[in-house]
């Protein structure tokens, strides 16, 4: 696998960054932004030293997200204290780890913030260790990392270094930081590639709302809950995720991009603006087929002695069918929500918009409604059929990808 296939396995991961007081501490500045480019959230925690090496605005301004510092900070405890970092990180990466952080860390102290969250953290602790080479010789340093393995098995522990070479004072040996590159694809090499790793998976859920007056609107009873939970379950296999959403009350899928619309043409133009980067659409949501054709400017108001308000409708933009017939059109998968004759009228869908997947489900039956938590499915495409009997929303979202998966072309 070459390298920029295995950095795909960053998206969406969270790592925290750890720096020491080294030299090799300015080399985390293109470290962040390697991550960054991989897909990967970084936070990073400075010690008191490794803020002599290296701002820590400038490791905030790489990495998008506010930099740690001190255990004792009330401002910091209140947003993303330490306990919620340890608990936030998929991987800590110690980088640079001085001979100091490794004593530090091989007799368990917790006198700073970077090594209480090495105490706290159930994540795995990958170390780059940086020093003079006598330093690394030192029987003192060598009894600390026969300590730390003693201590951690190597899923827990993971040594990412040294390297040998000349050092900043001149010696040449054993104790060189890695190169960010490498350290950034010894950090991708931990992770598991997942099925979507590398796809753009857009995905667009819950209802539209086709605005009559400024207070009215023309919706349908989409809960949005199929689509949130295809949006999560793509994510957790290695997918980048974008959730085009209408109006719904639920909360954002874990490391999901989400682009909130209220209209179907809203809809439209959201997808229509991601089509050259993405890999896979599936077009969950219950858009309206039909819109006002003008909307009032202000509320519309009762007239006595009138019993009727005529709404004259147009129809709504096909976004699925759009999308399916676009020059750069990703692989298309779209939805029938259908109270009769569901086989029939998905098939007829699945031809007639030039879509490579469809997944048809009775909305008649209470028990899969709009607003119901499970679902029951038959998912179409050229040249075949799967049943999906009755199963919660989460299952069914990780069945109709690996429906997907078997069909896309790598």
């Amino acid at each position: 696998m070459n390298s920029g296939n295995i950095l795909s396995r960053l998206q969406n991961k969270r790592i925290l960054l750890g720096i020491t007081g080294g030299i090799a501490a300015y080399k985390c500045a293109e470290l962040v932004r390697h991550y960054k480019k991989a897909g990967a959230e970084v936070h990073v925690v400075m010690t008191r030293s490794a803020q002599e090496f290296v701002t820590p605005l400038t490791l905030q301004a790489l990495s998008g997200n506010p930099v740690h510092t001190s255990l004792l900070d009330p401002e910091a405890e209140a947003g993303m204290g330490h306990i919620e970092l340890a608990r936030w990180a998929d991987l800590m990466v110690i980088a640079p780890a001085t001979a100091n952080f490794l004593a530090t860390l091989a007799q368990g102290k917790g006198d700073d913030l970077l090594s209480t969250i090495c105490l706290a953290t159930k994540s795995p602790i990958a170390l780059a260790p940086a020093m003079n080479q006598q330093m690394w010789a030192s029987p003192a340093t060598q009894n600390n990392i026969a300590q730390l393995k003693s201590l951690y098995d190597e899923q827990r522990l993971i040594w990412m270094g040294p390297a040998e070479g000349e050092q900043a004072c001149g010696d040449v040996g054993p104790g060189r930081m890695l190169e960010p590159e490498q350290i950034t694809e010894l950090t991708a090499e931990y992770f598991e590639e997942g099925a979507f790793t590398g796809k753009h998976v857009v995905i667009t859920a819950g209802p539209t709302q086709e605005a009559i007056d400024p207070v009215r609107y023309i919706s349908n009873h989409s809960s949005g809950k199929m689509g949130y939970a295809l949006a999560q379950a793509a994510a957790d296999q290695g997918a980048q995720v974008t959730l085009i959403s209408g109006p719904t009350n639920l909360p954002c899928p874990d490391r999901v991009e989400r682009i909130q619309v209220k209209s179907a043409e809203q809809m439209l133009e959201a997808s229509l603006q991601r089509i050259s980067e993405t890999d896979v659409f599936i077009a969950s949501a219950a858009v309206a087929d039909y819109r006002p054709s003008e909307i009032a400017e202000h509320k519309i108001k009762k007239v006595d002695g009138e019993d009727q308000m005529i709404i004259k409708l147009v129809k709504n933009p096909d976004i699925v069918a759009t999308v399916a017939q676009h020059p750069e059109r990703p692989f298309t998968v779209g939805f029938a929500a259908e109270t009769q004759d569901v086989a029939q009228y998905a098939q007829a869908k699945l031809a007639r918009k030039n879509l490579d997947m469809i997944v048809a489900n009775d909305v008649s039956n209470t028990k899969i409604g709009f607003n119901s938590d499970n679902n029951a499915a038959t998912v179409f495409w050229g040249s075949g059929q799967r049943e999906l009997e009755l199963m919660s929303k989460a299952q069914m979202a990780s069945e109709i990808l690996n429906c997907i998966k078997t069909q896309l072309k790598d």
